[in-house]
């Protein structure tokens, strides 16, 4: 099975287990908007992409973890779209989860899909060694002081850094990503730390550059929304330019820091091509080839 057939099945597989009798059946519906039809499913990727490197032994274990990684992803994203946030109509070129659903419930949809993300994890007992190292790396990516909870914080600070807010904001689950798919095969994470670090500041960096240089059909959400709430950017801080010279070298520094292992070049095509992919069309020849 491939990579996004897996990750689709894991999906549906754990937002499934919210819609059974019980559950309120909007909240259920609305856990399904904010997770299908699929986006890009890039850090889930990158979960299985580092775990076949390191052998996969345990598919069950990789999947629960690739699927966790991506319900907090979508539970980040409804939050994110919230009007005390980017107040963002759109996500995924359909209605936000609370336009659809209301914002109450886009709040407890959120919530939900957090907590959904660990039960995943938590099912995965089949090697019960390894979840231990599995629950801190996530839970780490996603509070503090350090993960995406940080990370929206340093939106209500006077003053940002912007190194840190990149982090915190996008770098740390990408980081778990790439640990957990260690993690999940039995092997060492802390090698590929620096790996999901730079490819997270790489996809904020691109996503700043999306959101000055996009347009909304090729976004599927609004741009400028950085400029709009006078939120921190990198094109606001170095300028287009200086933004696709910054993405270059830490796409060339994610793929540097690949440790020694089988599919090294496979993951290396998947870092240029995600690279290529997240830049606007008429800048995508800038990024480094």
């Amino acid at each position: 099975m491939d990579a996004t057939s897996r990750i689709e099945q894991a999906l549906q597989s754990a937002v499934g287990r919210a819609e059974v009798a019980g559950c309120p059946p909007r909240l259920a519906a609305a856990m399904r908007h904010a997770v299908f039809p699929r986006g890009a499913r890039v850090r889930p990727r990158l979960c299985l992409a580092v775990a076949t490197a390191c052998g996969d032994d345990s598919p069950a274990v990789t999947d629960a973890a690739a699927a966790a990684i991506e319900l907090l992803h979508c539970a980040s994203l409804v939050h994110d779209d919230l009007p005390c946030f980017d107040d963002a109509a759109t996500r995924r070129g359909r209605p936000s989860v609370h336009k659809a659903f209301g914002e109450a419930l886009a709040v407890l949809t959120g919530d939900a899909l957090i907590v959904l993300a660990f039960q995943t994890l938590g099912r995965a007992a089949c090697e019960p060694q390894r979840l231990p190292m599995l629950l801190m790396t996530v839970s780490r990516s996603v509070g503090v002081p350090s993960g995406i909870v940080a990370g929206q914080a340093w939106e209500c600070e006077p003053h940002v850094d912007l190194e840190r807010y990149h982090q915190a904001k996008t770098g740390a689950l990408f980081a778990a990503a790439a640990m957990a798919g260690a993690a999940a095969a039995g092997a060492d994470a802390e090698p590929w730390r620096a790996v999901g670090e730079r490819l997270g500041s790489a996809y904020q960096a691109a996503d700043d550059i999306r959101d000055a240089a996009a347009d909304e059909e090729e976004l599927g959400k609004p741009v400028g929304r950085d400029a709009a709430l006078g939120r921190p950017s990198l094109v606001a801080e170095v300028g287009l330019a200086g933004a696709v010279h910054h993405l270059e070298q830490l796409v060339a520094g994610a793929i540097a820091t690949i440790p020694s292992c089988p599919g090294a070049g496979e993951l290396r095509t998947l870092i240029l091509s995600e690279a290529k992919r997240l830049v606007p069309r008429r800048l995508a020849q800038h990024v480094a080839a």
